[in-house]
């Protein structure tokens, strides 16, 4: 005796559910006799017969009702992948988990959140602010997927890629004597009361470079840990303060002013992830709208630096 084929399973279906030939072809999108032929071929091959004729209508033989019984199963089985299939694209019951340093969990995390929200709107979302010596565990522990850093994670177990690069810049408080120039230079602000990050830092060392290649003491009047503590002492007044521009990304910041840097200092952000694991869907499309995020700060950024 014969296999079935799916094809001739969806076809005795079809006959099923709408009882004749014509019915079933129209189900289908195919022609009548095409139908009728696939049936007649199907019962000659199993040595069984289907369907019972009566008044013009096809109904299912006694004798074959174990058949029948199977087919519902399977497309009931269908229906229950397609449902699963439907979720897993909305992101049900399932969960992203990344994390980012703080500097762009910021701003550029929320962005690209509220576009992976828009694709995916029942995904849960596990987001993880870490510090640069919390990476390496949440990566090999397989924690979370990536994470979002403005430094590489050292460790051969990490993979890191390019996802942007943007600049240094100043940050002041609204009012002070520097905010009225286009731009600052280091030298503008070797007498200001300087708040930073430890140079120890790799975050730190990132914005302490600019004083290191112009030769000029570095002397912090207040030390913050992470970039948003920066933005809030200088916002207070407390201070001035060297930034990247992704720390500083919102198109309005109150009480703040962002003042390009004469001189040209790059910040690089990575993404960091385990070696060798395959990363979610999920996470291949956030690691891509944070790179577009990341992307459309810094040309925003560059559009309003003064032109020579």
């Amino acid at each position: 005796m014969r296999e079935i084929t799916l094809r001739q399973i969806e076809v005795i279906r079809a006959v099923m559910l709408r009882g004749t030939i014509n019915g079933a072809a129209e189900h289908l999108g195919v022609s009548a006799p095409g139908i009728s032929r696939l049936i007649k071929h199907t019962e000659e091959s199993l040595g069984l017969r289907l369907f019972e004729r009566r008044a013009g209508l096809f109904v299912p033989s006694v004798e074959a009702g174990a058949v029948f019984d199977q087919i519902r199963e399977v497309y009931k089985g269908v229906e229950n992948l397609q449902v699963a299939l439907d979720a897993l694209q909305k992101g049900e019951d399932v969960q992203l988990a990344f994390a980012s340093a703080p500097s762009v969990a910021q701003f550029i995390a929320a962005r690209a959140i509220r576009t992976i929200r828009g694709r995916y709107p029942d995904l849960y979302i596990d987001l993880n602010i870490l510090k640069i010596e919390e990476t390496t565990d949440y990566l090999l522990l397989e924690r979370g997927e990536f994470v979002v850093m403005s430094s590489p994670v050292r460790n051969p177990g990490v993979e890191n890629r390019e996802l942007a690069a943007g600049r240094i810049v100043a940050i002041l408080p609204e009012g002070h004597p520097l905010a009225g120039q286009s731009a600052v230079s280091i030298h503008d602000l070797k007498d200001e009361h300087l708040i930073g990050i430890d140079p120890s830092d790799p975050y730190g060392g990132i914005i302490a470079r600019p004083f290191r290649e112009a030769g000029l003491p570095l002397k912090h009047s207040i030390r913050g840990r992470f970039a948003q503590t920066l933005v809030s002492l200088v916002r207070h007044g407390l201070g001035v303060a060297l930034i990247d521009e992704f720390s500083v990304a919102e198109v309005y910041m109150p009480g703040l002013v962002r003042r390009p840097l004469v001189e040209d200092v790059r910040v690089t952000i990575y993404v960091a992830t385990k070696k060798g694991r395959n990363l979610s869907n999920f996470a291949d499309f956030a690691i891509r709208q944070f790179r577009k995020e990341l992307s459309e700060a810094h040309k925003h950024w560059a559009a309003e630096l003064p032109k020579d």
